[in-house]
């Protein structure tokens, strides 16, 4: 499977997570300590024109009004769009600022970004979710390769430890800093 078509695979999961989400949840905490429900859905909505923007096939702009969760569907189906084109993962691209990262690392961006926050909102609302084997395999080598990194900009937190055995998620949700066991009354 090429890069630009992993898109497509990760975002159905997420989207489905985000139709199911009630606005009563809104508050529920979530295994991404810095946000709660609410919260990590208006992070998604503030980075993902950013992130559609980079791929060169998208003005990136989205209407701010709305249900968020209704907002949040488009704007998987928008990053959908601009990332499934092979251009997209190729070159040079910038989120806006004055840093120009290979294309091909702001693509895995949005993929981690995607299918690691869909999980943190299918565990904070009580879903069961998953992807793709082949995707998740790609992912977690995407953040062995970025976890240091990764750290030191604070999107991840210290290496969870998982099994070597233990199934593609969860070793990749480690590398995250999630315990891929989180429930909300994880201590």
């Amino acid at each position: 499977m090429r890069e630009h078509e992993l898109i497509a695979l990760a975002a159905p999961p997420t989207a489905a997570v985000v139709r199911a989400i009630r606005p009563e949840q809104f508050g529920a905490r979530t295994p991404c300590d810095e946000f709660d429900v609410g919260g990590l859905i208006e992070h998604l909505l503030h980075w993902g024109p950013a992130l559609a923007r980079a791929s060169r096939n998208s003005d990136g702009e989205m209407s701010p009004d709305g249900d968020p969760l209704v907002r949040l569907e488009r704007q998987i189906e928008q990053l959908v769009a601009a990332w499934s084109a092979p251009s997209a993962w190729e070159g040079t691209a910038t989120m806006g600022g004055p840093h120009v990262m290979p294309a091909r690392m702001i693509g895995g961006m949005v993929l981690v970004e995607y299918v690691v926050h869909g999980w943190d909102l299918a565990r904070a609302a009580g879903q069961d979710v998953s992807w793709d084997p082949g995707l998740l395999e790609f992912l977690r080598e995407e953040v062995a390769a970025t976890a240091g990194l990764g750290r030191e900009m604070k999107a991840y937190g210290d290496e969870v430890p998982v099994p070597p055995t233990a199934p593609v998620l969860d070793r990749m949700l480690g590398l995250t800093g999630r315990d891929p066991a989180w429930t909300d009354r994880s201590e």
